[in-house]
């Protein structure tokens, strides 16, 4: 089974509420062209389809959305700021690199802000939210025995990690987590390619929402913390092999 074939399934209306992912944190966003232009461009440094360290040509760019270069440099500053794009003295923008020491600075923020979030939540837990991760986790179950299902489970732990922050009733915070979520997006699709790795996330993820459902707090935060770190790790593990002469981009 390929993701694309999997049938409509009870997360997908908590999934849409998720419109953009450079803008996650607003729930109903009305964007500028600008705004747009780096929502579209940043959907395909997620994505995969530009590489790190890919140029992103002003010019290019301005052609496709028939629009002048301000906009386009309005739109490359947004993707700066939210750790996409590397903006050069005199040599224009790439495609921010992939970096362990990187990776390591925005786990530790981002598993204290989880954390957060998580006694947050667990203090005053809701039916929508446990219904919002029963829905989430049997999605996740799902991906992590397809073979090329990757991508698409680090996108649905995204859409959980925002939907949870949306719930902690801290807007700073979700506006904080998302924002490092977003940066470590393409970080988790390293951390999530195998078959293994996926199962032993979804399941940390379900032994977590049992937890919370149960009011263990100290269990949840145990969890999400394991989780995180061995995704976390196996990402920089990747990072820091060497690539075999002849298998490099």
């Amino acid at each position: 089974m390929n993701p694309g074939d999997l049938p409509p399934d009870l997360f997908s209306p908590w999934e849409g509420a998720v419109a953009f992912r450079l803008f996650a944190d607003q729930t109903d966003p009305t964007l500028t062209v600008s705004e747009q232009i780096a929502a579209r461009v940043g959907d395909r440094i997620l994505s995969g389809a530009m590489a790190p360290g890919a140029r992103i040509g002003e010019q290019e760019l301005a052609d496709e959305f028939s629009v002048s270069r301000g906009p386009i440099r309005d739109a490359l500053r947004i993707l700066e700021r939210e750790g996409l794009a590397t903006l050069l003295p005199r040599r224009g923008a790439i495609v921010t690199e992939l970096s362990a020491d990187e990776l390591r600075e925005l786990l530790e923020i981002r598993a204290g802000l989880f954390e957060m979030v998580v006694r947050k939540i667990a203090a005053q837990p809701n039916a929508e939210l446990l219904a919002m991760l029963e829905a989430g986790v049997a999605r996740l179950e799902t991906l992590a025995e397809i073979p090329d299902a990757g991508h698409d489970y680090a996108e649905t732990t995204y859409r959980l990690l925002i939907l949870c922050a949306r719930q902690c009733g801290n807007q700073r915070l979700q506006r904080m987590l998302t924002a490092l979520s977003l940066q470590t997006l393409r970080y988790s699709k390293l951390g999530l390619a195998t078959v293994a790795r996926r199962q032993q996330s979804a399941r940390l993820w379900r032994e977590a929402t049992v937890a919370l459902a149960q009011g263990d707090v100290e269990r949840t935060v145990a969890l999400t913390r394991q989780r995180i770190d061995e995704s976390g790790e196996e990402a920089i593990r990747q990072l820091e092999t060497p690539t075999p002469p002849g298998e490099g981009p």
